[in-house]
């Protein structure tokens, strides 16, 4: 089980270094758009769709990345009184009660949507320029993936911490 796990988490923080990427590149995509249409007066056609997807890629590799350091959003008024265990009690049940029914339904949506945007060859209609978006969809698709993954290994971790009475080495 800890190859699986060391596994999980070596995928999930070399998808966290290629958000941090996406999002350099995302910047240098929206530098170039803006000298290109304030300075030059000769704005591009692939820009804003070029920086959207970097910037869907970005959150979507970022979501386990996030994941496996424990920075999602929670509410804090018990939280952070509870013990160790108690926090790792209260993830593990939360996480099967909303976590996995949301991830998994979300997991479930974006195959369908990979599969039909393969299928029918989805183009972006938000310019002129018509790029495809099924490899879009594909990444998404794998950052949820990634997530789901993240969020079964955090369980496992949590599942561990609560009977045996220490965090998983």
């Amino acid at each position: 089980m800890k190859y699986i796990l060391k596994a999980i988490d070596t995928v999930t923080m070399w998808g966290g270094m290629g958000a941090r990427w996406l999002s350099a590149f995302m910047i240098i995509v929206i530098v170039i758009e803006v000298f290109m249409r304030y300075v030059m007066n000769a704005p591009t056609k692939w820009a804003y769709e070029t920086a959207m997807m970097a910037g869907a890629a970005m959150y979507a590799f970022g979501f386990a990345y996030a994941e496996r350091l424990n920075a999602h959003v929670r509410v804090d008024v018990f939280y952070h009184n509870y013990s160790p265990r108690q926090k790792a009690i209260s993830d593990a049940l939360l996480g099967l009660l909303f976590f996995l029914p949301v991830i998994a339904l979300t997991f479930a949506g974006a195959w369908s949507w990979v599969l039909k945007s393969w299928r029918i060859g989805e183009k972006s209609v938000e310019s002129f320029w018509y790029p495809p978006l099924y490899p879009l969809r594909t990444v998404i698709f794998i950052g949820w993936t990634l997530l789901l993954l993240q969020g079964l290994a955090g369980l496992y971790r949590n599942f561990y911490h609560w009977i045996k009475g220490r965090p998983y080495d």
